[in-house]
């Protein structure tokens, strides 16, 4: 058998039947485990490392899920991708995704089976999510030039996309929370501006907005706690010479004296280098690094508020809410662009004291502080909040609105579904498949519920066989209800990445026809 000594040893590979097989199987068993998370009525699940400090996640995001898991099989992992491509592009659909690709594969199993050939079904797929795409284009709402229908447009999709994390209890509260945040940035998707701040204690419900900006630090002793009209110059830049820094230098001297001239000197080199500071004519420093005392002295005479040690993040989105740039150099003051504020006070979360800049020049930036009763709580709300943000902020830009619940699925999966009727050949099977994947969604959604699915999805269906029509599933009654008067809305940015991007995964899967898995290589043994 001189064929099979092709490949190392223990290097397998799988042809044909077996290695799709694998991946259909490998590919449903992720949608198969993301599934339960999906829609209003959704389970979390808790995510335990196996690591140091056994740290546990709960949570609902399909994303955050995936991610965490080390998988072996090949299929599984183009899954994971398109779930986190999902995350990063349009913020929420991250389970949806996942669901729809895994039956869109389900359904290709049963096809391969009866003998049709992968690239058919591929190109019936590609037809059907073309035709799928347009009826969904024909249906959407756009209310870009009205605000006021526009916002309430966007606070129901902030509730929608909030229904089916661990806000969904406070949802009318954090909606308003993350539409005030988004339309503040004025049609920018750098949600950089928002902040963030996790402080435990409380219920969410005491999550608030803030205007401004706040600096999770405290204020120096002796320095004034409030200024107003401030100057801020941020810096990233050492405030800590005051020992002789080249590293193995060693200095003789003769006496004591000399040491204390040694000392004399650098205290000399920092004071000018705060003086060059000071020059700015700023009356707020805050700095990356620590400063020591002596500095610190310095500045608190001059009456300038100092902070040190304020973490890269917070000290980026600083500058970039105050307007200033970050210096290193102090030698030019003209070239340096300060920042400007109109108010810096300490203020009281929890226990905690924050700095809080308000009247900033960038109208855009603001800070949602969320509280919570345990951590556990806070991740996760701030992983839904920051799923919210995401749609929101790509609504914003791109102001096409669908219905949601299920409704979507519907829309496409009745247009896919005469598109098959219409084609001729082998290709109308496959394309006959997608709308039954199409379907899985709604189907899902009210197996979550705990809903009978067949029933359901079987009225949704004739519904939709009226003109216009605007069912979808209501879980909390568990009936077929109006979307609109439910104000149930998607994002169509949302909707098309789920639609666009299972469909690819799902064709790239299909494509595979053999897997090789290389052997490991060996450690030679060192002794």
């Amino acid at each position: 058998m001189a064929v099979e000594r092709l490949f190392k040893d223990e290097a397998t590979e799988e042809k044909g039947e077996r290695a799709r097989m694998a991946s259909f199987v490998g590919a449903m068993a992720i949608a198969d485990l993301v599934k339960t998370t999906l829609g209003p009525k959704g389970m979390d699940k808790i995510l335990q490392s196996t690591g140091r400090g056994h740290s546990v996640t709960v949570t609902n995001d399909g994303a955050t899920i995936l991610k965490s898991l080390h998988i072996d099989n090949p299929a599984a992992k183009v899954l994971i991708d398109i779930s986190k491509v999902q995350d990063d592009e349009v913020g929420d659909g991250t389970t949806s995704v996942v669901v729809l690709a895994g039956e869109l594969l389900r359904e290709a199993e049963k096809l391969v089976a009866t003998k049709i050939h992968p690239m058919t079904i591929i190109s019936g797929y590609r037809m059907a999510a073309d035709c799928a795409r347009n009826a969904l284009l024909q249906r959407v709402v756009d209310n870009k030039e009205d605000a006021e229908k526009f916002r309430s447009d966007l606070m129901k999709i902030a509730k929608t996309t909030l229904s089916s994390k661990i806000l969904s209890q406070d949802k009318e509260h954090f909606a308003t929370l993350a539409v005030d945040a988004v339309m503040r940035l004025k049609g920018s998707t750098n949600l950089e501006s928002i902040q963030i701040i996790k402080k435990a204690g409380g219920s969410l419900k005491d999550s608030f907005l803030d205007e401004g900006f706040i600096l999770d630090k405290k204020i120096g002793l002796g320095q004034p706690k409030r200024i107003e009209n401030a100057n801020i110059l941020v810096a990233n830049t050492a405030m800590d010479t005051d020992k002789v820094k080249i590293y193995g230098a060693r200095v003789r001297v003769d006496s004591m004296a000399k040491v204390a001239q040694i000392e004399g000197a650098e205290k000399e080199k920092m004071r000018e280098k705060v003086q060059k500071i000071i020059g700015h004519g700023i009356n707020c420093f805050v700095n990356r690094q620590l400063i020591y005392n002596f500095p610190e002295e310095l500045f608190a005479d001059a009456g300038i508020l100092a902070i040190e040690h304020a973490d890269f993040d917070g000290i980026e989105r600083l500058a970039l809410v105050t307007g200033g740039e970050i210096a290193s150099t102090f030698d030019n003051p003209e070239s340096v662009k300060l920042g400007h504020c109109k108010l810096i006070e300490e203020i009281m979360i929890g226990e905690d004291k924050l700095i809080h800049f308000s009247g900033v020049e960038m109208g855009q930036a603001c800070t949602i502080v969320l509280r919570g009763a345990s951590f556990h709580v806070l991740d996760e709300a701030e992983r839904s909040l920051h799923d919210a943000l995401c749609v929101l902020s790509q609504t914003v830009n791109d102001s096409r609105v669908l219905l949601g619940g299920g409704w979507p699925e519907m829309v496409m999966a009745k247009a896919v579904d005469e598109l098959a009727r219409k084609t001729p050949g082998k290709k109308s099977h496959a394309i006959d498949a997608f709308s039954r994947a199409l379907l899985a969604i709604p189907t899902t959604i009210a197996d979550n519920a705990g809903l009978d699915s067949a029933e359901l999805i079987a009225q949704l269906r004739a519904e939709h066989h009226k003109e216009n029509s605007n069912a979808g599933i209501d879980v909390i009654t568990g009936s077929v209800g109006d979307m609109s008067v439910l104000g149930i809305s998607e994002a169509f940015k949302v909707k098309q990445g789920v639609l666009l991007s299972a469909t690819e995964a799902a064709e790239m899967i299909l494509r595979v026809d053999e897997i090789i898995t290389c052997a490991p290589r060996r450690r030679e043994d060192r002794m």
